[in-house]
């Protein structure tokens, strides 16, 4: 039968729902990017600009050299540097390892392993609040207090990424690797040779998780770092809050540069980023 040409309700209907959809997006959208642009604009600003009632988004004079300052009051340069060893460092390793167990889950076969990874699983409904004792006590047995390490090795190991990863690895085709295996190949040289190259979009979905994380980790370094110099950004950035006052550009200032690396790793990352997405958890254990 021949479709029925759509009537003129119908039409109007379609094109209200589109205009209300996008203007519901649009104001979603300036949501969430208004916090941002007022902090690049206060970064700008002297500090009593900042209270000026009404407020203003563009600033009388740029103070540009609010970026130049933030290097010299603080150690900032540094706090910069520990950050990116740790977040680099802490993705790279939390990656292998989660790709890994991944592997292992999704493949090879043995007693109890459906157990073992329900339990894995479980292990992240338990609040990170809960492991902060007695992660700083192994921390503190081992004599990694005050030292980059006991920053990076809680983050190496979690389940998420593991999930996420054994997810996808469930999607590739069993015939690649039986193949290989034909081959005397071995289940490690499957994994790096065959896996992990067609695992990009999930690879690049959690390397963003994982960075984003590990460059945003407050509470965790607090607790096991006390030295100045061994401080990442995110804990160095409450310098800027004194007892009776808070110098409000600088820190701006300084939480605009500390944007930067995740703002590179997500425009690197994001053509595979929503295809990880879609990708991962098509198919069920």
């Amino acid at each position: 039968m021949p479709t029925k040409a759509r009537g003129p309700n119908q039409r109007v209907s379609q094109a209200m729902g589109r205009i209300i959809s996008h203007i519901i997006l649009l104001g979603g959208a300036i949501t969430m990017v208004v916090p941002f642009v007022w902090m690049l604009s206060s970064s700008l600003k002297t500090n009593l600009e900042v209270f000026r009632i009404p407020p203003t988004f563009i600033p009388d004079v740029a103070q540009w050299q609010n970026y130049i300052e933030i290097f010299k009051v603080v150690p900032y340069g540094r706090w910069f540097l520990n950050s990116l060893f740790i977040t680099v460092v802490q993705t790279v390793l939390y990656m292998f390892i989660a790709s890994l167990a991944g592997f292992t889950f999704a493949r090879l076969r043995f007693p109890g392993r459906d157990v073992i990874f329900t339990l894995y699983l479980a292990t992240l409904m338990v609040p990170g609040e809960v492991t902060l004792i007695p992660k700083f006590i192994l921390m503190r047995k081992l004599e990694l207090i005050d030292t980059l390490t006991a920053v990076i090795l809680p983050g190496i190991f979690n389940a998420y990424g593991v999930f996420l990863l054994r997810q996808f690895f469930m999607t590739l085709p069993e015939s690649l690797e039986e193949a290989a295996i034909l081959d005397g190949a071995s289940y490690f040289r499957i994994y790096w040779n065959i896996i992990l190259p067609l695992a990009g979009p999930a690879l690049a979905t959690l390397a963003i998780f994982s960075f984003r994380g590990a460059w945003n980790d407050f509470t965790w370094p607090l607790i096991v770092i006390n030295s100045e110099h061994l401080k990442p950004l995110s804990v160095g950035l409450a310098s800027f809050h004194g007892l009776y006052e808070t110098n409000w550009p600088y820190l701006m200032a300084a939480s605009t540069v500390a944007l930067i690396p995740i703002i590179i790793v997500f425009v690197a990352a994001q053509k595979y980023f929503v295809r990880g997405i879609a990708l991962t958890g098509l198919k069920e254990g």
